[in-house]
């Protein structure tokens, strides 16, 4: 969800009705030393409702500094990815290459509960690859070490995002604990919130990659889940001045030009959900990249 769920997304999707949002997913390393970006990445902002920082890293020192700063920060909830499958991140053995080193998520689990008041949450996957499914064990270490609740992609990091999500197999880690257990992987629309709850057990879905475009899912699918009704997405008008609002807070947000950037992925999402066809990302990169090349002295951050 990097360069997605910024500030100004997950104030658009707290407008909305979205309970729960989480930052981008911020580097521990880098947001100590106060890399720019990166603590910008950190921002929780002012008036949403519940305010999720969520940290990766490898380095037992970074993550309690990166905790104790992202309490400091305003964070209500403190979330540790050893999840994410993007080779830069498991390169350097962290996000879900941590689940090949069981002790060690475990010490860092336990630093970041040590140093901070704040409820510390996990997201992992279901293991490394179909030979090491320990989903279950993670979550039952870190359980012990206090983490508040679980939240379980149902692949494992060599799946990628190819296949189905196999929501069965989250099963095995709801029974593992007595935390809330949140399932996620390919939901995106009640009918596969529904299912992904059957079939796992798990007392709350996450959306990911459904929200791309898509500021309004979460809360639209948890009205559908609460009164069975089917899923009510907003209109092509209403949808527009979510896009216009949502543009016009990333550029009040950044420098008018880092605004544009971060807000191209988005409207090629929120195009594709409004016409229904697929619409290639690169053409509003390659011209917003274009002109950031002519204007980079120009940034401010």
């Amino acid at each position: 969800m990097t360069g997605i769920s910024d500030l100004p997304y997950r104030r658009a999707a707290s407008r909305l009705g979205a309970a729960y949002v989480a930052t981008e997913m911020v580097a521990c390393d880098a947001f100590a030393r106060g890399r720019p970006d990166v603590v910008r990445r950190a921002a929780v902002g002012d008036g949403l409702p519940l305010m999720v920082i969520q940290l990766v890293g490898r380095d037992v020192r970074w993550i309690a500094q990166s905790a104790a700063m992202a309490e400091a920060a305003g964070a209500h909830i403190i979330d540790l990815n050893m999840g994410c499958p993007a080779k830069e991140v498991t390169g350097a053995l962290c996000g879900s290459a941590l689940m090949r080193d069981l002790d060690l998520a475990e010490r860092l689990i336990a630093a970041a509960i040590n140093a901070t008041s704040r409820p510390v949450t996990l997201k992992m996957r279901l293991g490394w690859d179909c030979a090491t499914m320990n989903a279950p064990e993670l979550a039952a270490r870190a359980e012990r070490a206090g983490v508040k609740a679980i939240t379980v992609h149902g692949r494992t990091r060599q799946q990628f995002y190819k296949g189905k999500a196999d929501w069965r197999a989250v099963a095995a880690v709801k029974a593992a604990v007595t935390v809330p257990v949140i399932v996620n992987g390919d939901i995106v629309d009640a009918s596969t919130a529904r299912l992904a709850l059957a079939e796992s057990g798990a007392d709350a879905v996450m959306i990911g990659r459904a929200c791309c475009g898509r500021p309004w899912i979460a809360p639209a699918i948890d009205r559908a889940l609460q009164t069975q009704l089917p899923l009510l997405e907003p209109g092509p008008m209403e949808r527009l001045l979510i896009a216009l609002e949502h543009f016009e807070d990333s550029c009040a947000s950044t420098a008018s030009l880092l605004g544009c950037a971060c807000f191209a992925s988005i409207l090629a999402g929120i195009s594709k959900a409004l016409h229904g066809s697929p619409i290639s990302r690169a053409v509003p990169r390659a011209r917003t990249c274009a002109g950031l090349k002519r204007h980079r002295k120009s940034w401010t951050v």
